[in-house]
């Protein structure tokens, strides 16, 4: 038995369509086959720059969502045919077709490790509830809230610190979404390189807790933007998916059961841009610059 992968074969392609043999899974393990794949930022960043690739030819995707095909010793809790998201494994939220569960994983994780890891500040109801601070900040400017990260960190904010004020950054066309997932206010990009408007947004103008002689100086910074110019005096610290599931072994069925009481939303929304192999690759021509507030997905 056979399965097909289609993947670049060296750095910025081309893609190939080539046959394997059928993954057994290890103990504790689970083989997933895929019915839908959401295209991340970092797929596009894997395949022009090799940003975490190790060799080629590779398998690229992060996000995706399908159905259990095999499970390995000593996994109860998933069965064969089972409707799960991948990466993280969860059962499906039965609510959600496959094309959105697909761009739930990767955006819960990395907003999750920016807040529990970055900001010190726990999650309510996640088990293990991650890192709580003394002094947790109480005015928080979200930056680049049109992607699915920033708009899935609103929400859990929102959910952590409840008083608290949460000003996000995007162009204008998405700041009635980023409401509805509950942002204090909404900032056009171009407010951020104008420390006079995000300043008077916050209660009486006295800034952001980050930016504050008393404030706790807090910078959780994306790993996909190490790059980022960020002012000295913050405490950076870069942040990705696998913080959030060294904190937490099981975060996305604690997803499942916000989105199940309704609590989280689909942070951006979906766009199906085609079905099959072939469709991947047509969509990642249009990263970088071409996408905002949505989520490109491709069904198998």
């Amino acid at each position: 038995m056979f399965i097909q992968l289609y993947h670049p074969t060296k750095q910025s392609g081309p893609f190939a369509l080539v046959t394997a043999p059928v993954p057994k899974p290890w103990a504790k393990e689970v083989t997933i086959r895929p019915r839908s794949v959401a295209l991340n930022g970092i797929d596009w960043k894997n395949i022009k720059f090799g940003a975490t690739i190790r060799s080629w030819p590779a398998v690229i995707g992060v996000d995706g969502a399908g159905t259990v095909e095999s499970v390995g010793e000593g996994v109860t809790a998933f069965k064969p045919g089972d409707e799960v998201l991948k990466n993280a494994v969860a059962k499906k939220p039965s609510a959600l077709s496959f094309e959105e569960a697909a761009l739930l994983p990767i955006c819960l994780l990395i907003a999750g490790a920016a807040i529990t890891v970055g900001l010190k500040v726990a999650l309510p109801g996640l088990p293990k509830g991650g890192n709580s601070s003394t002094n947790p900040p109480q005015s928080i400017l979200v930056l680049g809230c049109s992607s699915a990260v920033g708009a899935a960190a609103i929400q859990l904010l929102q959910m952590a610190l409840p008083s608290a004020v949460i000003v996000a950054t995007s162009s204008e066309a998405h700041h009635a979404r980023l409401r509805s997932l509950r942002a204090t206010a909404c900032l056009e990009r171009a407010a951020q390189q104008d420390s006079a408007a995000p300043k008077a947004a916050t209660p009486g103008g006295a800034g952001f807790d980050a930016f504050r002689a008393d404030g706790p100086k807090l910078y959780p910074l994306v790993m996909t933007r190490p790059d980022a110019k960020v002012p000295e005096r913050l405490q950076v610290t870069l942040v990705g998916a696998q913080d959030m599931l060294d904190i937490e072994p099981n975060p996305m069925a604690y997803l499942v059961k916000l989105v199940g009481e309704g609590k989280y939303k689909l942070p951006v929304k979906i766009e199906v841009v085609g079905k099959g192999f072939q469709a991947l690759e047509k969509s990642l021509e249009r990263f970088p610059f071409r996408i905002s507030g949505t989520k490109l997905v491709v069904t198998l």
